[in-house]
């Protein structure tokens, strides 16, 4: 069974505001990989999907303050593939298991 991964995903931006910013790093702010992967979780959710794992994940770019970044899903009921790029360029990719 596919996943209709158009009701996953979208656009977003972690504003400069956010309550993880300011030990992450003093002077040079970074989005916190975990506020990262709440957004891939957070949009499970809102779709209706229960998630059971995620793995294989990769950080491979600094998302910084106010940056916009866009999230990704392809794969079926049970496995899909997520990635977070800035620019079409990739800052986070793994797996999430479906329940």
């Amino acid at each position: 069974m596919a996943v209709d991964v158009a009701t996953l995903g979208g656009r977003l931006r972690i504003a400069a505001t956010h309550a993880s910013l300011p030990g992450h790093f003093p002077g040079d702010p970074i989005v916190p990989g975990v506020v990262l992967l709440d957004h891939v979780a957070a949009s499970l959710e809102r779709a209706g999907f229960t998630l059971a794992k995620l793995s294989a994940v990769k950080f491979l770019a600094p998302l910084r303050p106010d940056e916009d970044a866009v999230l990704r899903f392809e794969g079926d009921a049970r496995r899909l593939r997520f990635r977070i790029e800035r620019d079409d360029n990739p800052i986070l990719a793994g797996e999430a298991t479906l329940a």
